[in-house]
């Protein structure tokens, strides 16, 4: 184990939970004692249950993919298939419900992932270089919030390619992960060459929710297969961040301790749980593993 994850990690050997899924993302630890996890291709929400094994929660997902939980506890989606394009919100009694779906009357892209604030405020990601250009009617990518009343507002239009994010503890930083700049990151990994536009941003929150001093966390520039993801955060202020095919581990200031490899499907994204917090769950190829941890992490409720 690298010298720098010493305090953070008990281990860099995964378990395998389960396995036989098409692409596994998105795990998210629930208070009554559970994990949900998404199939993209399959189009299916999956529940993962200690004693009981995985289950299916929801079926015709539209490439489910971001998701959290609201302050009521709901299951806050991001529906990235082209015939919805929307954020969505489970009901209690399992009905789906659209949050978000235009911004000034235009189609939002394809959203990636989501978060919820105490004050209720949901923000989510929005690529636009997931569709092609053809089928974009948002021109640029962003970051959106949904603010406590419903009303949905553009909160950044200043990241490159914003794909994973989390809150500091204090929810006074949002991390997001920049996972390319253009067309000409994907030649660049495809030539498996080191991508220099692999970033980790932090943006300030203001106490009402907006974003401001927008700058480079970690540089995360790297070669390989997948650029950052996932993004979670512990109870220390260690930010963990997914890239190609490993876990990125990095202290409140912007330092890289070590990286999380061996993992034998690479890795997509990751989620803090168990009933102490100190499981990492993560969803990597068709598959879904976990680590334990010294520290444990922050979780969505």
């Amino acid at each position: 184990m690298p010298d720098g994850l010493s305090d953070v990690l008990e281990s860099t050997e995964p378990t395998l939970l389960a396995t036989g899924f098409g692409a596994t993302e998105e795990p998210l630890w629930h208070p009554g004692g559970y994990l949900t996890f998404v199939d993209i291709p399959n189009s299916q929400l999956l529940r993962w249950d200690p004693a009981g094994g995985v289950s299916v929660l929801r079926q015709d997902t539209r490439e489910g993919n971001g998701c959290t939980l609201d302050r009521q506890g709901r299951l806050i989606m991001c529906e990235g298939g082209d015939d919805r394009r929307r954020i969505t919100r489970m009901e209690d009694d399992s009905s789906i419900t659209p949050i978000a779906e235009r911004f000034q009357g235009k189609r939002i892209n394809k959203p990636n992932d989501v978060v919820c604030r105490s004050d209720g405020s949901i923000y989510f990601t929005d690529p636009d270089l997931r569709l092609p250009q053809e089928r974009r009617e948002v021109g640029f990518p962003g970051v959106y919030r949904i603010d406590p009343e419903g009303r949905l507002n553009l909160a950044t239009n200043e990241c490159e390619y914003p794909n994973g994010m989390a809150f500091s503890g204090d929810e006074a930083v949002l991390y997001v992960a920049i996972t390319r700049k253009d067309e000409g990151c994907f030649e660049e990994e495809q030539r498996n060459e080191v991508c220099t536009h692999r970033l980790l941003r932090a943006v300030d929150v203001a106490p009402d929710g907006t974003l401001s001093h927008n700058r480079i966390f970690t540089d995360m520039s790297s070669s390989g297969a997948g650029g950052p993801d996932g993004v979670k955060v512990d109870v220390e202020g260690h930010v963990l961040c997914t890239s190609s095919g490993t876990i990125w581990v990095v202290d409140s200031a912007g330092v890289v301790l070590g990286t999380i490899g061996a993992l034998p499907e690479g890795v997509r994204n990751m989620a803090f749980g168990g009933s102490d917090f100190r499981s990492l769950f993560i969803t990597g190829g068709k598959s879904l593993y976990s680590l334990r941890t010294k520290t444990p992490g922050i979780v969505a409720f």
